[in-house]
C-alpha cells in the first residue's frame, strides 16, 4: 500500500499526528448510522487539530499513521 492520502502532514517538521478516542455521540448522524453500535472510534489528527482519519480501532489508527511515515502519539 503506497497510496498517500491528502490531509496527512507532508512537511518534515510535521510528522507527528495525534490519536484520540472519539465518542460516537460527537459525530454527525450520517456517520453514527454506519457504526453498528460502536460507541468509541479513534481519530488521527494533524498538529493543528484537523481530523484526517477516523477508524474503529486504536491499533488501526497507529498502524495507519505509521504506514504514512508519521509519528503517532496519544492525545487525551
Amino acid at each position: 500500500m503506497d497510496t498517500k492520502f491528502e490531509g496527512f502532514p507532508e512537511e518534515e517538521g510535521e510528522r507527528i499526528v495525534y490519536i484520540r478516542p472519539v465518542s460516537a455521540a460527537e459525530l454527525p448522524d450520517e456517520i453514527r448510522a454506519q457504526l453498528g453500535g460502536v460507541e468509541t472510534l479513534y481519530s488521527v489528527n494533524r498538529p493543528d487539530g484537523e481530523r484526517v482519519a477516523l477508524v474503529r480501532d486504536r491499533s488501526l489508527a497507529f498502524l495507519l499513521a505509521r504506514q504514512h511515515d508519521l509519528a503517532p502519539v496519544n492525545a487525551h
